[in-house]
């Protein structure tokens, strides 16, 4: 996108619940000549401030009614919302019925979660969800050709900015649309689930303006930390309250558990919006990935399975692994967290600022590229300490919790000089560095995991399904159709002369035959099956080289 499609902001609407730093957008607005717009207690603080400001009732001629719940549902905002101002007979229609446009949206919602967190009540829990605020975000958003809308008030100083500069340009309407659209439907998620609790409580029968019912018994031992306050949660070391967990309806915290090696839960913020529940979860998994790796390493985790990861030589641009590991599914990569185990350079950073990224990761940053990564304001860049070290994973289930060594690439079949050749013939020097990359990287996909490299990156990743054959097939269709190739171009068939490994052993010799049949040329694998004999029988029969390391790496 150039500059040249900026749209100056000669009309905003603004009408927030928040009002923190909203005088200072307005007065922007207001001083490079555009006209406010504003609803009840948003004009009223912009009037205040001595900013010129139109309230909406004198642009619908209609009074708010029933206690504010009807106050912007009207054409004369959603036409002025809507209209594409690319189409004639848009502006036509608008000059008709004497609408003007909005160039600006400015909408922030009803704390709906935060007042069920805070217990209120079932009327006050209705009347915090946002009927009006949501309507002009999505119309706004669906718009945003011609139309910018600012959700949240950490953006009003981007904004404000953009105001200076003429406008945003159609990229940065449209990311900011993207952002609104996340916020409309967790917003909506979050209503939905606290509904269908309430069907099943005291509240369902109450009186419109009653208090609510008894809450359900809760094992105290299962919620305290979540039901405490932030003060008393502090001092037990969860000084971080999340905006919400794995889902809207799911409150989270986090804590740091140890101050002197914090680790990601104490990783320095460089640049954009807080951390969520589920970026933690990813950065995690990005970040164990890439430190498995000694050489310079790329990460690209989406839902804690890698949909790319790469690495290049000692001396190489971290830029060159980051180019493969995006390669291996440009598809995915969009909305994933990339996580690197060396500084991030310029050229790396030029090479992710086109791609919607939620969360990078690096032990350090050259300055022009973490300038560059902060231009892109939704972006959550952080820096992180040294390699992750092992320790204990702890997992909770119904009435117990799980302690286990957490895995890691140590065990002595991780060694490829333990490594014995089972089938074909002994691998040649790029080959087996293809098979320890592909060995060491098949450790990050949840199990059942398939994992095809070529020349230090992965070309295809089978994970997460219930039978090892259907993770083989998906893993040689990922290589043979997400390959970047010219438009009208068939994509490469990138199986063919690449190694495989599989994180635990083949049951039967089926999968391996469709590795083999997709033209992998070796295959690393633990071995250990009964029916060890067929799988190598196969690959001996295919002129397949095959590896067996005694040792596997499930992640469930």
């Amino acid at each position: 996108m150039t500059t040249t499609d900026r749209r100056p902001f000669r009309r905003a609407l603004l009408s927030v619940y928040d009002k923190t730093g909203i005088v200072d957008l307005a007065r922007a607005l207001a001083e490079n000549g555009c006209e406010i717009v504003s609803t009840g207690s948003t004009a009223a603080t912009v009037r205040e401030a001595g900013i010129p400001v139109t309230d909406v009732q004198q642009v619908t001629d209609f009074p708010e009614m029933l206690d504010g719940r009807v106050k912007t549902l009207h054409p004369r905002i959603h036409g002025g919302i809507l209209a594409d101002q690319r189409l004639k007979d848009h502006l036509g229609q608008l000059d008709a019925h004497g609408i003007e446009p909005f160039d600006l949206v400015v909408v922030n919602l009803y704390p709906f979660s935060e007042t069920v967190a805070a217990g209120g009540s079932f009327q006050e829990i209705i009347e915090k969800i946002d009927v009006g605020g949501p309507t002009m975000v999505r119309g706004a958003a669906k718009n945003f050709a011609s139309v910018a809308v600012v959700v949240e008030p950490e953006d009003y100083a981007e904004a404000a900015r953009a105001a200076v500069a003429g406008g945003f340009t159609l990229g940065e309407r449209q990311e900011l649309a993207a952002a609104a659209f996340e916020i409309t439907a967790g917003y909506d998620e979050a209503i939905a689930a606290w509904m269908m609790g309430a069907l099943d409580s005291d509240w369902q029968g109450e009186d419109a303006r009653g208090d609510a019912g008894d809450e359900a018994d809760e094992s105290a031992a299962d919620t305290y930390l979540l039901d405490m306050s932030d003060e008393d949660a502090a001092t037990m070391g969860f000084a971080t309250t999340l905006r919400y967990g794995e889902n809207p309806h799911q409150r989270a915290r986090l804590a740091v558990v140890d101050e002197e090696d914090p680790g990601l839960a104490g990783a320095e913020q460089l640049g954009g919006k807080a951390m969520s529940y589920n970026n933690y979860v990813d950065a995690d998994a990005a970040l164990r990935a890439a430190y498995d790796h000694d050489q310079p390493c790329v990460v690209v985790m989406k839902h804690n399975n890698p949909c790319g990861i790469a690495v290049a030589a000692e001396g190489e641009d971290i830029a060159l692994a980051h180019q493969r590991a995006h390669g291996t599914d440009p598809v995915s990569a969009y909305g994933g967290v990339i996580a690197a185990n060396r500084p991030v350079t310029l050229a790396m950073a030029q090479q992710v600022k086109p791609v919607f990224t939620e969360v990078i990761l690096a032990p350090a940053y050259d300055p022009e590229a973490l300038e560059l990564l902060r231009s892109k304001k939704n972006l959550r860049i952080l820096q992180v300490g040294d390699r992750p070290r092992g320790g204990v994973e702890i997992r909770t289930i119904w009435g117990g919790t799980l302690v286990q060594d957490a895995d890691a690439i140590a065990a002595e079949g991780d060694d490829p000089s333990s490594w014995t050749l089972a089938a074909g013939d002994a691998a040649d020097e790029s080959t087996l560095a293809d098979l320890a990359f592909a060995w060491r990287a098949v450790r990050a996909p949840k199990s059942n995991a398939i994992l095809l490299a070529k020349d230090g990156a992965a070309v295809g990743i089978g994970m997460g399904q219930v039978n090892r054959v259907d993770s083989c097939r998906l893993a040689v269709a990922r290589a043979n159709t997400l390959g970047e190739h010219a438009e009208g171009e068939q994509a490469p068939e990138r199986a063919r002369g690449a190694v495989a490994a599989s994180d635990a052993f083949f049951p039967f010799a089926d999968g391996a035959q469709i590795l083999i049949d997709a033209g992998v040329r070796a295959i690393v694998q633990p071995g250990g099956s009964i029916r060890d004999g067929e799988v190598i029988e196969a690959c001996r029969a295919a002129g397949v080289t095959l590896y067996l390391t005694g040792t596997r790496h499930f992640a469930h």
